[in-house]
């Protein structure tokens, strides 16, 4: 029988990256700083080629976060650079959902004001809305589960979980919420 931690196949006995994740895995912070010092600046670069101009830096952080968060389910089946990167694969793409939710909720709330909806004329044209200003304006519990979801990218049965409440809850209060930010558009 194998123990946790030793390398399945000989190739990935030589990757000095494994040994390091292996003293992380054991507690050892000095490790972990080294893998970050290593691994930082390629992190950045796929994340900037990705398109990540401005919240790179952010993304090498919590692919980083998730390393240490993982470390104790972590089995090197593969190197060491394999494992990171699908973590940052997994941290990219729960970035693009993020943003394409903040982008389907912008359009939504443009889409309403092009319909014709308008601001009193004293203040201009309803799409100069702030849409925090809208938010700002639910109750707490529904502008909760919109900001969850829409901007922090969390499924229904994920904001269940963290707010100990049935998704069939989740699922109205965020159809309440969108619907108060409608009736907010109406004049």
């Amino acid at each position: 029988m194998t123990k946790p931690f030793e390398c399945p196949s000989p190739g990935f006995a030589d990757d000095p990256d494994v040994a390091l994740m292996q003293d992380v895995v054991a507690g050892s912070e000095t490790s972990f700083a080294a893998l970050i010092q290593r691994y930082q600046g390629e992190l950045l670069n796929f994340f900037i080629r990705m398109g990540a101009y401005m919240d790179g830096d952010d993304l090498v952080q919590e692919t980083f976060l998730r390393v240490y968060r993982y470390r104790d389910r972590y089995r090197p089946r593969a190197r060491f650079r394999t494992f990171l990167y699908v973590i940052a694969r997994h941290v990219w793409v729960d970035r693009c959902r993020k943003v394409m939710r903040h982008d389907r909720l912008s359009r939504w709330l443009r889409a309403d004001v092009e319909i014709g909806e308008r601001a009193p004329a004293d203040q201009g044209p309803a799409t100069a809305l702030d849409v925090q200003a809208m938010l700002d304006r639910l109750t707490p519990k529904l502008k909760e589960v919109l900001v969850m979801n829409v901007y922090q990218g969390l499924r229904y049965q994920e904001i269940a979980d963290i707010l100990h409440l049935p998704v069939g809850t989740v699922k109205s209060r965020i159809n309440l919420a969108l619907n108060a930010i409608r009736s907010h558009l109406e004049p």
